[in-house]
């Protein structure tokens, strides 16, 4: 083969470089001091956005050992402490995430021009029972609160409150609702241990200006009922138990009867009436 034959043919592609997360470094691991660790870790919190776990922290750090990654975390928090800037460090939704101040919510919105999400009365009542009796059927919602909920569960389910968590092991196998990471997002809970009392929840909701100004204390409204049926007394808020491990972390949140079901609707079936599947 000559030259000019040589240079018709395509140069052979040069192997494509693998992607920075993936290489390691035949050196040891560089070490940090406490200090270092936990600009680090604001840097990761900054740019995820969204609660990051402490296994995932661990795991992109590589090198740091899960205690000094714990210690640079409290000395990041001692940072934010609140009071003391105008951004603060929580633990959320199973993660560590960065947040302006909750005070400073009024300029936060008013720069972004944005009105906060709100909720009816129906929907914040539903919202309610889901998430202190989950995971729950629709009709037992519809029990409770002694109405129909359908528009209440579609309007949660858009705003990503809560899930369908499967289906329960009965007759009819109705769908089973949850709450979801964003529903603890939303309120700065950690874990469903840490919901707190039902009184509070909506005060929660109302200093986060996503209850109606109408609302008033869940535990203490009487449900409308559709016509033809029976009114519900009241709803009456769930007796907290506190379990050995619970300590006083908040309700115990023990699952419906029944098993669930994780499977999704069959070929050709679709919603009934009740939150169950059915045959078409």
């Amino acid at each position: 083969m000559d030259a000019k034959q040589r240079t018709n043919e395509e140069p052979h592609a040069a192997p494509a470089a693998e992607p920075a997360s993936t290489l390691r470094p035949d050196e040891e691991p560089p070490e940090f001091n406490p200090a270092q660790l936990a600009a680090i870790i604001e840097s990761l919190l900054f740019a995820a956005g969204s609660p990051v776990s402490f296994r995932r922290l661990v795991e992109v750090l590589g090198g740091p050992s899960a205690t000094e990654v714990r210690e640079a975390l409290e000395l990041l928090r001692q940072d934010y402490a609140p009071g003391k800037r105008g951004i603060q460090l929580v633990e959320v939704a199973g993660g560590y995430q960065l947040r302006t101040a909750r005070e400073h919510a009024v300029w936060v919105r008013a720069l972004l021009q944005e009105k906060p999400p709100r909720l009816g009365r129906a929907a914040l009542e539903t919202l309610a029972i889901v998430a202190y009796k989950q995971p729950v059927t629709k009709a037992e919602i519809e029990a409770i609160r002694g109405v129909d909920c359908d528009g209440s569960l579609q309007t949660l389910l858009s705003r990503r409150l809560i899930k369908i968590a499967g289906r329960k092991d009965t007759v009819g196998r109705p769908l089973l609702y949850a709450t979801t990471n964003e529903f603890l997002e939303t309120f700065g809970l950690k874990d469903l241990h840490d919901l707190p009392a039902l009184q509070e929840l909506t005060s929660a909701l109302e200093s986060l200006n996503i209850a109606e100004s109408t609302t008033h204390d869940i535990g203490q409204q009487t449900a409308l009922p559709l016509s033809g049926e029976e009114p519900l007394q009241q709803v009456e808020p769930p007796t907290p138990t506190v379990t050995e491990n619970s300590g006083a972390r908040g309700p115990d949140l023990a699952p419906a009867s029944g098993t669930v079901d994780p499977r999704g609707p069959g070929a050709g079936e679709r919603p009934s009436g009740n939150g169950a599947w059915k045959q078409s």
